[in-house]
């Protein structure tokens, strides 16, 4: 990629030798980093050299993933200015506000999905726009948290003929458009449940939002219709959050889940809110900040007991059970999935439950405490749920199926059973290669670390050998 030069950067040097990072360390974070954004790099410590004594500044999304690496290593956010880099992000603030009034909430989230689509296609399509990258921040979801906490429905959101002024906006809006919009969303989550978040298929929610969305939103409607097309655009900007991580863009997922809460405000729909809440929970969580990942599962449950549906609630209490796992809260954990358990069990088939938490039922909650107590340090739960979850079919869930193999692949390895882990292991492997989902790869990884211990039997290496050549293909 081109550079400019501003200078030396005695930032950039200084904190690096903070962190006791290298030059050829930096650039190797550098390279693997932008590898899991599909990006070809191949910095080295002259690269690194450069930018700090002689102040080049490499384009595109490198000075994010320099400020990601050196984050990594101090166990905290570092902004671009801190190393020296400020200035270079093309859309420091895009989609990370959540304004208070709602023809500002119409724009944050419309200026979102525009400039996401164009840097896409200026990009040639089908990942997510590297422009929108930058360091994940836990920190970035308190204000947004704070807001729908205090208030979260917006008293009115009819807008008149006079108000829908705005270019690209259409005439009066019905019931019928907003069904439209929710029908695409319910057909993108099982294309992305099937496939994986960076599916051709799936990533035509971008696209769904900028042209059919956005132009619904800028026209006019009553405060009834105006409250179901904001549910459905939460729901979709939700999944392309979810779909932006699970491709392992967090900065954009961390954008459009912003954007998801806000929209779910002017819905006034509680429980869509809660489910970005923890949305944003197990992100918070995958990117290890567990503290904060359980305020936001709590801060779901709060606002939505004696609101939200029983299974809805379940949900809420499994994701809680997640986060104080992974803070290493064995008591807390506990509590929360007895509540979630509990929860399903009042739940029934006539209850009322929003169509977005139709994935969940009992073979989902035995795959997350599997993955608690594995995160707790108790192999045989591990076991015991995961056989629970697999025993259930999974069918349109592919990638959810994928993690539960790798899952029990590992509980199977640790309690000495070779065999039966390098079996499901090997359908692990054959799952990965078949959907476009970097949260899959990277379990696959974590998976091939704990076989390691086991790299002199022939069937270990056989099926590390296969993995390998499955994560190094094109996704």
């Amino acid at each position: 990629m081109s550079t400019t030069s501003r200078g030396p950067n005695e930032r950039l040097g200084a904190l690096l030798a903070q962190a006791q990072i290298s030059n050829a360390g930096l650039a190797r974070r550098v390279n693997d980093l932008g590898a899991q954004r599909g990006l070809t790099l191949r910095y080295d410590k002259t690269s690194v050299a450069r930018w700090v004594s002689k102040g080049m500044v490499p384009q595109g999304p490198v000075p994010h993933l320099i400020a990601t690496a050196i984050g990594g290593k101090l166990g905290r956010p570092v902004p671009l200015d801190e190393i020296g880099l400020g200035g270079t992000d093309p859309a420091p603030e895009l989609g990370l506000a959540f304004p208070r009034e709602v023809p500002d909430a119409v724009r944050s989230a419309t200026d979102l999905w525009r400039v996401d689509l164009e840097l896409r296609r200026g990009a040639g399509g089908g990942r997510w726009s590297d422009a929108l990258a930058g360091t994940f921040s836990a920190a970035a979801y308190t204000t947004p948290v704070s807001r729908w906490l205090i208030n979260p429905a917006d008293s009115t959101v009819a807008r008149e003929e006079s108000a829908a002024v705005r270019p690209g906006g259409r005439g009066r809006v019905g019931q019928s458009d907003a069904a439209k919009l929710r029908e695409a969303a319910q057909e993108a989550r099982r294309w992305d449940s099937k496939y994986g978040g960076g599916d051709w298929r799936s990533s035509m929610v971008p696209e769904c939002l900028r042209q059919e969305a956005a132009p619904l939103l800028l026209a006019s409607y009553s405060d009834a219709v105006g409250r179901a097309l904001f549910g459905a655009t939460a729901e979709l900007t939700r999944l392309a959050g979810w779909m932006a991580f699970d491709t392992g863009q967090h900065e954009a997922a961390q954008r459009y889940y912003i954007q998801a809460l806000r929209l779910a405000r002017a819905a006034a729909d509680v429980p869509l809110g809660g489910y970005v809440l923890a949305s944003m929970s197990l992100q918070a969580c995958y990117r290890g900040f567990a503290e904060e990942a359980v305020d936001l599962a709590q801060a779901a449950l709060e606002r939505n007991r004696g609101l939200a549906t029983n299974r809805t609630m379940s949900f809420f209490h499994l994701v809680e059970a997640r986060a104080q796992a992974k803070a290493g809260n064995s008591a807390a954990c506990g509590a929360a999935l007895a509540a979630a358990e509990g929860a399903l069990e009042r739940s029934r088939a006539g209850d009322p439950d929003p169509a977005w938490i139709d994935f969940y039922a009992y073979d989902r909650l035995a795959a997350d405490a599997a993955e608690c107590f594995r995160d707790l340090g108790m192999p045989a739960k591990v076991r015991q749920f995961t056989q629970e979850a697999l025993a259930r079919p999974t069918e349109g869930f592919v990638r959810s199926h994928g993690l539960r193999l790798v899952v029990s692949a590992m509980a199977e390895a640790e309690a000495g059973n070779l065999d039966a882990a390098v079996e499901a292991g090997g359908r692990a492997v054959e799952v990965a290669g078949r959907i476009s989902s970097q949260r899959s790869r990277e379990y696959v990884l974590e998976m091939l670390r704990r076989l390691e211990p086991f790299q002199g039997e022939q069937r270990v290496r056989e099926l590390t050998e296969r993995a390998r050549a499955v994560l190094t293909a094109p996704a």
